[in-house]
């Protein structure tokens, strides 16, 4: 899973990572082999889970729910469009009151109306001290929320915020249920109640998911019936269960996407993204909290043979958070890869090599451990190429496999193979990552970074609707992280799905660090139809 929280289960879901196990069941649909390949089926293999389901802990923050939907939503283009609105906002001319206009006739999946009360709850609930949901400074700008009747909300904010409307992709909780319960402990999390395409039929922790089609969809009744997401941690299990026909389809890395690429049954789709891979360096560590050292090993990584070798082509290097094609990237904080350099940072900052070649300082061996999460063959392979580059320059780094459970008592002091990055406005990712507020707040600034400069730059980018003033903002942020790296960035990453050819409408979205559960081509599996493969019974392919 990752460096902090981020938007596609949020923090809450990233928390989640650390109560999943590999998931290893024969079957992971409600019913037999058969039955789970049937057209109106469809079994994907995702490689986490969420903690909760419930959008007042974090769940469904950045749209994608299969449960639930927002005031808004992103189309396969991530412009915004109404969800359970009717229309996009209307935005007073200061640009602090965002009044939406709600759909009528919506139900919840239990029968009961969707109203503007249930709006107001959630994100008062969300705001609320005593609910435990680590996202909640991404509405720092609310001021107050409040119903002008059944099917009308007004929010006012305290200061501009022009990324607001994207924010209102939040899923709405019902009131008449999640309020009568402990916004933390509640059962909601994990019975979820919501107005979404999909209604959760069961969750077996560390294996499945299994979704059934809301009938009472205001968009219509989905034409995939039944949905399942397994659990599988281990990229090899679940490209060996998709080649056995026990998934319709999974998340892969590249290398092990390749072995599909002759299989006329299966289509791989390639999503880009704003996820990217990191260390954490932590500042709480007397040898990555040394300025130096994070300098020297920005500019000792080989950022683009870790695209070539490891990606294979799908990805880029990594500067910053932000990637290099986007409008808010910082021209000009690209590092080089250059070795010497690093050496020659390391020596003028009296980082000596000892006997074994390992650099010395004030009696401190430059060495560290660097924990990824077993199973990810990604984050190992980029974990290994890191730490050869480092020994390069007389850095040793341990390299360590463990569950989040393991890693995440460790983030203070021992590095980590995060990742994060969502899609849309910079601050989305930026301030949870890098404002010294959130240092060590659970996978919230993981390497507890803290800049004065870092930190003004976020509130002023994320105070002011000023395009230019944001960019400028945003600018200092990519150059301040240049000089004092608290957090080496190695790439951005494109997401590969392998998924039997067996529907129409399967589309991929700009994606964010969370995926697989609410990203992929099963972003909107309740718009897909099943082909016709001259064999109208099955839905399938003929054998060839």
């Amino acid at each position: 899973m990752t460096a902090r929280t981020i938007r596609g289960t949020v923090a809450a879901a990233l928390a989640g990572a650390l109560a999943m196990t590999a998931a290893a069941c024969s079957n992971p649909g409600s019913g037999t082999a058969d039955d789970a390949k049937a057209k109106d089926s469809a079994v994907v293999g995702i490689a986490y889970e969420p903690e909760t389901l419930s959008p007042l802990l974090g769940y469904g923050k950045d749209g994608n729910s299969k449960v639930f939907d927002g005031l808004l939503a992103f189309d396969a283009d991530m412009k915004l469009k109404p969800a359970l609105a009717a229309a996009l906002p209307r935005v007073s001319d200061d640009g602090l009151t965002y009044t939406y206009t709600l759909r009528k006739g919506v139900t919840f999946s239990d029968g009961e109306p969707f109203t503007a009360e249930d709006v107001v709850f959630t994100y008062r609930t969300i705001l609320d001290d005593k609910t435990n949901n680590a996202s909640k400074a991404e509405l720092d700008a609310l001021k107050d929320v409040r119903a002008t009747g059944d099917h009308a909300v007004v929010f006012t904010l305290k200061y501009p915020y022009a990324p607001f409307a994207e924010r209102t992709v939040l899923a709405i909780a019902p009131q008449h249920i999640a309020g009568k319960q402990d916004v933390n402990t509640g059962s909601f999390g994990v019975k979820p109640v919501g107005t979404g395409p999909y209604v959760l039929t069961g969750w077996s922790k560390g294996e499945k998911l299994t979704f059934k089609a809301n009938p009472r969809y205001w968009g219509g009744e989905p034409k995939v019936k039944n949905f399942t997401m397994a659990v599988i941690k281990d990229d090899d299990v679940r490209a060996t269960r998709l080649r056995s026909g026990d998934l319709d389809g999974a998340i892969l890395p590249p290398n092990l996407a390749a072995g599909f690429k002759n299989d006329a049954r299966k289509k791989t789709y390639a999503a880009t993204t704003y996820d990217y891979r990191n260390v954490t360096l932590p500042t709480d560590n007397k040898v990555t909290g040394d300025t130096a050292v994070r300098r020297a090993l920005d500019v000792a990584v080989d950022r683009q043979a870790m695209a070539d070798k490891i990606l294979e082509g799908a990805g880029k290097p990594a500067y910053g958070p932000v990637p290099t094609g986007s409008e808010w990237f910082a021209q000009g904080t690209e590092r080089r890869h250059d070795l010497a350099e690093a050496r020659r940072i390391l020596d003028d900052a009296g980082w000596k090599p000892g006997k074994d070649g390992i650099r010395v300082k004030d009696g401190v061996r430059a060495a560290f451990p660097l924990w990824y999460l077993s199973g990810d063959k990604l984050r190992q392979d980029h974990a290994l190429a890191y730490a050869s580059d480092a020994k390069k320059a007389g850095i040793e780094i341990t390299v360590q496999a463990g569950t989040w459970e393991v890693i995440e008592p460790r983030m203070q002091h021992d590095a980590v193979l995060a990742g994060g990055g969502a899609p849309g406005d910079p601050d989305f990712d930026q301030y949870l990552l890098l404002h010294s507020s959130l240092a060590g707040d659970g996978f919230n600034n993981m390497a507890r970074y803290r800049n004065k400069a870092v930190d003004k730059a976020l509130e002023d980018g994320r105070r002011t609707d000023d395009k230019a003033a944001r960019k400028a903002a945003y600018d200092t942020v990519q150059r301040e992280l240049a000089k004092n790296p608290g957090y080496t960035f190695l790439t951005h990453i494109d997401h590969l799905y392998v998924v039997d050819d067996d529907w129409d409408g399967l589309t991929t979205q700009v994606e964010p660090h969370d995926h697989g559960l609410a990203s992929g081509p099963w972003w909107n599996v309740e718009d897909w139809t099943p082909k016709n493969h001259n064999n109208p019974e099955s839905g399938k392919k003929p054998a060839e």
